[in-house]
């Protein structure tokens, strides 16, 4: 291969002969010199632009690592809050299910060493596990899942036991408020309701109450809980006392000795009113006892025998 050489200077021409090893050499200079400028341009990059590129990737990075766990404490924490809030609500409603339980103990008069509200119900048994559901590890969702169905739980069951305690008290107010026993603690009846012979003018007459004989001086005591009506001389009654319980029932206790209570005064079961005695209309010491109901008068009999 010849190549023909012009100098400017001169104008002269030259003329250079190269073979095939010439061309090779040639070649393999011009691709080294070619990779040593690509290498060097790689390494010149590298050096001046690559640093602040990763930099700047890494600090993004970092900041969205940041984020994310930024992210996951508040989670976290606002799960905790949202747990511990339920868990005090789960509290109180236990504390209120033990007083709650307490009263209705006493009010149904219940054995307390039966229904102990302040220690665990007894519950054992053998491990067993049926399949893989039953023993796999809760999960928090599976515990989420139980602390909810437990509040719904605790819920029902306190309204229930609240009817219940409605119930109760309905029930002793009615029991407290409804006539029933022997107006004395001691004593026998000596006349019955109905149509009888006076003792005084021996005519057929009817006799609106029961009279119980006992001893004088002896405690008249109330049939039901109730307000004082009357206390004092009533014709006919002697000393009388009247009581109102609601409900229509209205109870009187006449030929007492002493009256120990007032108009307006406030009475419970089983309380002293009166003591007995023979005076107004009266043969000998007993308590002329009368039950009204809604207006009239009824037999007595049935009240006192109710409480037997």
């Amino acid at each position: 291969m010849s190549i023909l050489v012009v100098t400017k200077r001169s104008g002269s021409i030259g003329k250079l002969h190269l073979n095939r090893w010439h061309l090779g050499a040639a070649l393999f200079a011009g691709l080294t010199l070619a990779a040593g400028l690509v290498y060097t341009g790689i390494r010149i990059g590298q050096a001046e632009v690559a640093p602040d590129v990763m930099i700047e990737q890494l600090r993004q990075e970092l900041a969205a690592q940041q984020a994310e766990v930024e992210a996951m404490r508040r989670k976290a924490e606002e799960n905790m809050n949202a747990l511990a809030l339920r868990m005090g609500e789960l509290k109180s409603h236990i504390i209120r299910l033990d007083a709650l339980g307490e009263r209705l103990i006493e009010m149904a008069d219940l054995d307390k060493g039966e229904f102990d509200f302040r220690n665990a119900p007894g519950q054992g048994g053998p491990e067993t596990v049926t399949d893989e559901a039953g023993g796999r590890t809760m999960t928090v969702a599976d515990f989420l899942g139980e602390l909810d169905e437990l509040s719904r739980q605790i819920e029902s069951r306190s309204l229930q036991l609240e009817v219940l305690e409605d119930l109760l008290m309905s029930r002793n107010l009615q029991d407290e408020v409804f006539p029933t026993g022997r107006p004395v603690k001691r004593g026998w009846i000596s006349s019955y309701f109905g149509y009888r012979t006076d003792p005084f003018n021996g005519r057929i007459a009817h006799h609106d109450g029961i009279d119980i004989a006992g001893k004088e001086g002896s405690e008249v005591i109330a049939v039901a809980s109730g307000v004082v009506t009357w206390a004092g001389p009533r014709y006919g009654y002697g000393n009388l006392v009247e009581i109102n319980h609601g409900n229509g029932y209205v109870t009187r206790y006449g030929h007492n000795k002493e009256i120990v209570v007032k108009v307006g005064d406030t009475v419970k079961k089983g309380d002293t009113i009166a003591k007995m005695g023979s005076t107004g209309r009266s043969t000998g010491p007993h308590v002329h006892f009368e039950v009204h109901r809604n207006g009239k008068v009824v037999d007595p009999i049935r009240y006192v025998r109710a409480a037997r």
